[in-house]
């Protein structure tokens, strides 16, 4: 896959993946702290910013947006000087499993559908050693609504991501990493549909064009288009579940 044609392919949407503002703000709204002291969060997998804005519109905190690559921070940059966010939003090229944080420094870590890239047990392990005692963890991770599936789809995200697991999973993984879930819910259809992959067919003629229907250009759309197949024929088996949980005391 080339990378480079990816990120040109992403970086002008509104989300790097299946969300909404009001599923952002749901989750928010479950962590009971104050959102108006100067909280210390971190934003993990930022891309180009569509949560990091939102928690910073919302909230007092001041946001570390960490993403791997700089196209999408230049982006949020750009969007937090438009928006007069820019002394609240600092961003950082950074690998999500090699932060620089101080330890027990981190009121609230942020991250949505980007917890996979290392793992949802890993992560939830390697983040909080970031967090203050009592402070909070938010995540959207791929779950399994159902405890059966049809052998397509569940073959498929076996070799995608082997710890895909059902909600109860992620409740139990939760569990053993020493957090208290404070509550989820399961991003409906329209995060997916409406938000992510309508905007993304919207895209996919442009980019071809603009890159002269190279064979990576096709590929990277025909890969798309398999993805959005596949999210449509079986929705109901799987989302994104939105879990929020705190660190002990």
């Amino acid at each position: 896959m080339n990378f480079d044609l990816l990120i040109d392919f992403h970086v002008n949407a509104q989300q790097q993946g299946p969300g909404s503002p009001a599923s952002t703000l749901r989750a928010l709204d479950m962590i009971p702290i104050d959102k108006q002291a100067p909280l210390q969060l971190a934003d993990i997998g930022c891309g180009s910013g569509a949560s990091t804005i939102l928690l910073a519109q919302h909230t007092n905190a001041h946001i570390t947006a960490v993403d791997l690559f700089p196209a999408f921070l230049d982006k949020l940059n750009a969007q937090a000087q438009a928006l007069g966010l820019e002394a609240r939003i600092t961003t950082l090229e950074a690998s999500m499993d090699a932060l620089p944080f101080e330890p027990s420094t981190l009121d609230i870590i942020w991250s949505e559908g980007a917890i996979y890239n290392m793992g949802f047990r890993k992560g939830l392990a390697y983040w909080s050693q970031f967090l203050k005692p009592g402070g909070y963890l938010a995540v959207s991770e791929i779950s399994w609504l159902t405890e059966e599936r049809p052998e397509a789809i569940e073959t498929h995200w076996n070799e995608a991501y082997p710890e895909m697991g059902t909600v109860a999973e992620k409740h139990q993984a939760i569990a053993e990493a020493g957090y208290t879930l404070i509550g989820d819910f399961v991003l409906p259809p329209s995060d997916w549909l409406d938000n992510y992959y309508g905007p993304m067919e919207d895209r996919m003629a442009g980019f071809l064009d603009r890159h002269g229907h190279s064979a990576d250009a096709q590929a990277i759309v025909a890969e798309e288009k398999k993805e959005i197949d596949l999210y449509t024929t079986y929705q109901d088996y799987l989302s994104y579940g939105f879990y929020v949980m705190q660190k002990p005391l």
